[in-house]
């Protein structure tokens, strides 16, 4: 019997603030911080019964202790979503959240689901990136990956190999940027809106209230910079300063059928136009994002001249700066990251795709004239994600 799929929106995305790992949600559960975005999410809407959500998929790349146990599942219940929400945990790494979005997206084109809740959650402080893990030994001994594969900033200095007139000095200057943009969205209230107090507790110091990202760090020049240890290679160029850092966080977004949308009197901040994820060699990690974003771009039948918005996770400035050298976009081009990025705000892995996601629907709803855009992110073992997403405020002018 042949089906007719629906499309699928964008309806609403929170985000808690994100810490310093061992900073101000050193002894705060990591379910306990997707639960408060799930409770966030149902209060901020209060016309979706919470019975009328289909599904619950919440990502973690370290998939144990107070990540592990389907958290999909029991964070739901924890939030106080009824016994009969199923739920479900996924892991791409970094693109976890990312792909719980697309994952969902799927079902509810097909009519599997009309209204789901999906996102992701990262306690680094709590679980270091690899806490727990066996990697097959035969997939560096028998040269299926480069060993450089498994570090993170070593794929990030060899991206700066592939891409040489990506120095250092425009990846810091990329970093400044993306700061003085940060501090500029806190000042003029871009951010704050899509954020969740969370009550933190301290054992010496009590209790607190968590209601600003902590890792930015306004004023941020390049002499500052300039001075860092470039941590992964002697005279390299990743520094603490051009990458993201290591970070706590979590997310969430509900995700719709339009017609359920409208019919359940629920925004529509918006609609998803297509999505890829491409497999790239894995110790140029980094570079994922340009294969993904050709993937998608065709798929939804658009050029990059037609995307109008960027919304690109800084895991690290040579791999934002990478795909804009691809496509001939200035590093400075005022359509990319225009709140800043994870080199300020930081990167809880499997949680920053929604990050992305709320950030351009911030974009598409002061921004009628533009009408497509998109997020994209690198992920860990070598792949690329993209999801490209149309504007419903679009006016129908060219952006």
């Amino acid at each position: 019997m042949p089906r007719q799929l629906r499309e699928v929106v964008f309806v609403d995305g929170v985000r808690t603030p994100f810490g310093k790992a061992k900073g101000q949600y050193a002894e705060t559960r990591a379910d306990d911080l997707v639960i408060k975005c799930i409770r966030e999410l149902m209060r901020r809407n209060p016309s979706l019964p919470p019975e009328r959500v289909d599904e619950v998929a919440l990502a973690a790349t370290t998939q144990i202790g107070d990540q592990g146990l389907t958290m999909g599942r029991t964070a739901a219940l924890l939030a106080g979503l009824p016994d009969t929400t199923p739920g479900y945990s996924i892991d791409r790494m970094c693109a976890g959240a990312m792909t719980a979005v697309t994952s969902v997206a799927g079902g509810i084109a097909f009519g599997s689901y009309d209204v789901v809740i999906a996102g992701g959650v990262e306690h680094m402080g709590r679980h270091p990136m690899g806490e727990g893990v066996d990697p097959n030994p035969r997939i560096v001994s028998e040269k299926i990956v480069n060993p450089d594969a498994l570090v993170m900033g070593k794929t990030a200095e060899n991206l700066h190999d592939r891409y040489p007139t990506i120095t250092k000095a425009r990846a810091d200057a990329y970093a400044v940027n993306s700061q003085a943009k940060t501090a500029a969205a806190y000042a003029a209230g871009k951010i704050q809106p899509d954020l969740v107090p969370v009550a933190t507790r301290s054992a010496e110091q009590g209790w607190g209230l968590a209601t600003t990202d902590e890792a930015p760090r306004p004023g941020t020049t390049m002499d500052s910079l300039s001075g860092l240890k470039t941590s992964f290679r002697a005279h390299g160029n990743v520094t603490a300063g051009n990458a993201s850092g290591i970070n706590d966080g979590a997310t969430a977004a509900i995700l719709a059928d339009e017609e359920t949308a409208k019919e359940l009197g629920l925004p529509v901040k918006m609609r998803l136009v297509s999505y890829s994820y491409v497999g790239v060699e894995p110790e140029v990690m980094g570079a994922g994002p340009i294969p993904s974003t050709e993937k998608a771009l065709k798929q939804a039948g658009l050029t990059i001249d037609d995307i109008g918005a960027f919304e690109i996770n800084e895991a690290f400035a040579v791999q934002v700066l990478a795909l804009l050298e691809h496509y001939g976009i200035a590093d400075d081009d005022p359509r990319v990251n225009p709140y800043g990025g994870a080199i300020a705000m930081g990167h809880p892995l499997a949680s920053s795709g929604v990050r992305l996601m709320t950030q351009l629907a911030r974009t598409f709803s002061e921004r009628p004239e533009v009408r497509y855009g998109l997020t994209t992110m690198c992920v860990g073992i070598g792949m690329g994600g993209t999801v490209i997403w149309e504007n419903p405020h679009w006016n129908g002018e060219n952006a």
